[in-house]
């Protein structure tokens, strides 16, 4: 451990990074065979998202086991890899409002087009994972990385907004589609919200965590990390494969099989009237 430098103000648990290992992998192990049977593409953000969770929290199980003697290596790996991947989950979910929307043709109920909705969050997804990366692996400061999450709340809060503004207005005037029973869209709306909720929470402690410095509450208590970063995340990845968005992409025409349910029940599914 170089002299002056503490990575952590308690010993990392070797055993909590251990469970999350073994639960991202699991995670990822069943979104990977997803994938792989439906080419529901959109996903492949989430995915590295989940690897990156995984590849973390190794870092972590690393650092718990050089306790006290700290390296840098597994420190940087863990404190980038699990800052960023967050923002991989969002970016599917982005894809996904824009996919419902053209799956019920209620683009005129948007307040942005289409053709510019997931260009536009997804660009500002990009800007604070480089923003937050750079800041993570160099000597920036952390004043970068409260700015680069600052970024990512203020579009994820936008993002809800135009989700809730949507689904308002389809409500209020549905279209056929949106009205069909072969269209099982509200259930990816509420994927959508669930997973966004989560996001959400997580980001606002982590920027609550930087804001408060290294010594502040949230970054000297290791639960913090676990309660409001670790689990939050995991059930993303799982609601993500519970509600999987190659039904949507099946229901568009984009694919001629999805992931339905629990378990990996696979359907043929034709588009939609």
């Amino acid at each position: 451990m170089a002299t002056g430098w503490t990575a952590y103000a308690y010993y990392p648990s070797v055993g909590g990074a251990a469970v999350m290992i073994m639960l991202f992998l699991a995670g990822v192990i069943v979104f990977t065979y997803q994938l792989i049977r439906t080419r529901a593409w959109l996903t492949i953000a989430a995915l590295i998202g989940g690897l990156f969770e995984t590849v973390g929290y190794i870092g972590r199980a690393m650092s718990g086991n050089q306790s006290p003697n700290w390296t840098l290596g597994p420190y940087i790996i863990q404190s980038t890899l699990l800052l960023i991947a967050p923002a991989l989950f969002a970016a599917t979910i982005y894809m996904i409002l824009g996919r419902i929307i053209a799956l019920v043709h209620g683009e005129h109920h948007s307040i942005i087009r289409l053709k510019w909705l997931t260009k536009i969050f997804v660009v500002g997804d990009c800007a604070g994972i480089m923003v937050q990366s750079k800041s993570a692996t160099d000597n920036t400061g952390e004043n970068v990385i409260i700015g680069g999450l600052l970024v990512q709340i203020i579009f994820f809060c936008f993002f809800l907004v135009v989700a809730i503004i949507f689904q308002r207005r389809i409500y209020r005037h549905p279209t056929v589609r949106s009205e069909s029973p072969m269209i099982p869209w509200r259930k990816h709306f509420f994927s959508l919200y669930a997973s966004s909720f989560l996001i959400l929470i997580r980001s606002i402690v982590r920027f609550i965590e930087y804001i408060q410095g290294q010594e502040g509450y949230v970054i000297t208590h290791e639960a913090f990390i676990y309660v409001f970063d670790a689990v939050p995340m995991f059930l993303v990845l799982c609601i993500l494969i519970r509600f999987h968005p190659s039904e949507i992409n099946g229901l568009l025409g984009k694919s001629r099989v999805a992931a339905v349910g629990y378990g990996l029940r696979f359907v043929d599914v034709s588009p939609a009237m």
